[in-house]
């Protein structure tokens, strides 16, 4: 939700400048503006209003420490979510007003969330085995990742989302936030990680090259592309 606005028009011109091309988005308008997350928090206070009216998330005082240090706080190596272990789930909002408090999705604990990736083939992963409560809205007042995209590809009647197969665990949760809020799921394409010579993927975190810096060494988006698609 926080950006720079240089960031951003870093980020594009990367993108033209490796090849891709769109049809709309923040630098080209289109119908379902606007394209800026900022700028569409009355959808996602909408949904989460329809969260709260359906008994689906509770309040959660619960730190990323806290929750690491809990001893059902094991997640898989692709992903970064953290098992909660419930500590919350009694809460009422009343009760902890005076406090700093996120939203947490109360998953339905024993159920298998199923899905075909396009990619990928058949998923299935157990709620409160393979993921737990998940944020949807911090502490600070913003959506999370999993209420805003589910909440964007609705609005903006997006049929196929295609992305890395790191966030396949992701749909299983975005599955469970679309029926809650009684929206369409999106079909998925999970694409394989691009890895480094040791096998680890490549991450921001990990000192990966990125574009920019790619184009600084002097490499040309031709040769890329032969290489990556």
């Amino acid at each position: 939700m926080r950006f720079k606005l240089e960031f951003v028009d870093a980020m594009l011109e990367d993108l033209r400048w490796f090849g891709f091309e769109w049809n709309e988005g923040p630098d080209r308008g289109g119908p379902f503006a606007p394209y800026h997350q900022s700028g569409r928090m009355e959808f996602y206070r909408a949904a989460l209003e329809k969260l709260r009216a359906g008994n689906f998330i509770y309040p959660c005082i619960c730190s990323r420490q806290d929750i690491q240090a809990a001893t059902r706080a094991p997640h898989a190596n692709d992903d970064d979510e953290p098992i909660y272990p419930g500590t919350c789930r009694a809460n009422h909002e009343s009760e902890i007003a005076k406090q700093k408090f996120s939203w947490r999705f109360r998953v339905p604990d024993g159920e298998t969330i199923s899905f075909v990736d396009a990619n990928c083939g058949g998923q299935n992963f157990v709620a409160g085995k393979d993921f737990g409560d998940f944020i949807v809205w911090r502490g600070d007042d913003v959506p999370a990742y999993q209420l805003a995209c589910v909440v964007d590809d609705a609005a903006m009647q997006i049929t196929e989302v295609v992305r890395g197969a790191d966030l396949l665990v992701s749909t299983a949760r975005q599955i469970l936030v679309c029926r809650a809020l009684g929206l369409p799921s999106p079909d998925f394409f999970h694409c394989a990680l691009m890895l480094d010579d040791t096998g680890k993927r490549l991450a921001k975190r990990h000192d990966a090259l990125s574009l920019r810096k790619l184009r600084e060494l002097g490499e040309r988006p031709e040769s890329l592309r032969q290489n990556w698609f």
